[in-house]
């Protein structure tokens, strides 16, 4: 895995916490950290985006937060586990994984 597709990890991870952030936030300071954190979240993606297609990029980085978005909804805040749920965040890894593998850097042939 190189740096562009840890880039978009991390960007992945900072989306999850601005997400929750939005939710949650219920003073300044908390809406502040949410702002830095969609900050940190989409330039991890534009770098990312430089060299990885975009599409795939963007799909992936999504793919990633709504996971992120859906696990820690049922593991921190009480939400609804359900099984289908589970079943259709692993297709929807899957599919994000299957992009992964089959996406190339750009000028790679």
């Amino acid at each position: 895995m190189n740096k562009d597709w840890i880039k978009l990890i991390i960007g992945a991870f900072f989306e999850v916490l601005w997400v929750i952030g939005m939710k949650h936030s219920s003073n300044w300071w908390q809406l502040l950290l949410t702002g830095i954190f969609i900050l940190i979240s989409f330039y991890a993606l534009i770098k990312a985006g430089e060299t990885l297609p975009v599409g795939t990029a963007y799909a992936v980085f999504v793919g990633l937060g709504t996971a992120g978005t859906v696990v820690s909804g049922i593991l921190f805040f009480g939400e609804d586990f359900k099984i289908s749920k589970i079943l259709l965040i692993i297709v929807l890894l899957a599919g994000v994984m299957g992009l992964k593998f089959v996406t190339g850097e750009k000028g790679e042939e």
